[in-house]
């Protein structure tokens, strides 16, 4: 995949976009029934906002495939890939969807607190660097050396820079590093304030684009494509529920393959559970969003050729040197035995 992440133009008329709505919404009442009479309530925290890929999760409480599973799901919003795990951690929720290099690293901070992963979603991470062209940012990342980034402290993104500027032999005194927050990242890049951001390509990438940044002016660095070679986002699950109801657990995996697997079908229609939670969503923003996640983080030809939802082995041992490079973990073996493999379905079913 090039550093430059090519824009999806995804057309979706009023009159299309409001039979998926229809759709879904038919779908999404039905499953709201269903789950109102479910005996195992499960809170899950998602990592972010409602946008395009929370479809992969909505789409099984839509359609009912938790509630298949004995399961009464509770999907909320978040507020960083990172935020995840500490609201699973202390108990506020059950399982939810984050940054498994920051859980690795949790775990070596948190040695008493057992937090897993047990099912890789994104396969490739979204961690980039997104700049401007008209700013002096190109393809290669010693193009950053000389030039301001907008960091909020709190980005997934932000977190691998120590890793990726070692890796890529850029020169950390050439560059000005500005705390900002979340809501103000992609204007301070729309409008000149800085040259680059960190952030996650789907979500920086089209905020830009839908504030009239022309996509020749925009340059991603996507840190995949740069010699990083960790994972992304998990489902990660609590160690109560681990330990007590695994079988909750292989329920809530099953539901969520069945979900990804329609998803990746038919995301224009899966579009239309986000839509619903988020009233200011535009549809070809949120699908395009979701379509780019899809292409370059969920269905990667690894994942085309082995399957969803494990990790290879190898890699992830290449992956832990990775995360001590920016802070040596102090017990590798304890902090990376992060991934619990026994809960995924059965091979045939993650095939896709």
């Amino acid at each position: 995949m090039s550093a430059t992440l090519p824009p999806f133009h995804v057309p979706l008329s009023r009159r299309g976009f409001g039979r998926v709505l229809a759709g879904g919404a038919l779908a999404a009442s039905a499953g709201f029934a269903r789950i109102a009479t479910a005996a195992a309530p499960l809170k899950f925290t998602l990592d972010w906002r409602y946008e395009g890929p929370a479809a992969l999760f909505l789409t099984a409480l839509d359609k009912g495939y938790f509630r298949d599973e004995g399961l009464d799901v509770t999907i909320e919003p978040g507020t960083g890939s990172r935020e995840a795990i500490p609201r699973v951690a202390t108990g506020g929720f059950d399982a939810g969807f984050g940054d498994v290099n920051s859980l690795i690293r949790f775990r070596d901070e948190n040695p008493n607190i057992d937090l897993k992963a047990v099912m890789m979603v994104y396969d490739r991470p979204p961690f980039a660097i997104v700049g401007r062209k008209s700013r002096g940012i190109t393809n290669d990342p010693k193009s950053l050396e000389g030039k301001k980034l907008g960091a909020p402290a709190g980005d997934g993104a932000f977190a691998q820079w120590p890793m990726f500027r070692k890796v890529n032999g850029i020169d950390d005194g050439k560059i000005k590093l500005e705390n900002i927050g979340f809501p103000v990242r992609e204007p301070m890049l729309a409008s000149g304030e800085v040259d680059a951001i960190f952030g996650f390509a789907h979500t920086s990438l089209i905020n830009l684009q839908a504030r009239g940044v022309p996509a020749a002016d925009i340059v991603t660095l996507l840190m995949a494509d740069h010699g990083i070679e960790l994972y992304g986002n998990a489902v990660i699950v609590s160690s109560k529920l681990l330990a007590e109801k695994p079988q909750t657990v292989r329920g809530l995996l099953r539901a969520i393959t069945r979900s990804v697997r329609d998803v990746v079908a038919g995301p224009e229609a899966a579009i239309a559970g986000v839509l619903q939670r988020n009233e200011g969503a535009r549809p070809e923003i949120e699908l395009e969003r979701l379509k780019m996640a899809l292409d370059h983080y969920v269905m990667t030809p690894t994942v085309k050729a082995n399957g969803f939802g494990g990790i290879d082995k190898a890699r992830w041992q290449r992956a832990l040197d990775q995360i001590a490079l920016s802070v040596p973990l102090k017990d590798k073996a304890k902090a990376g035995n992060a991934f619990a493999e026994g809960f995924l379905p059965a091979e045939a079913e993650r095939a896709f």
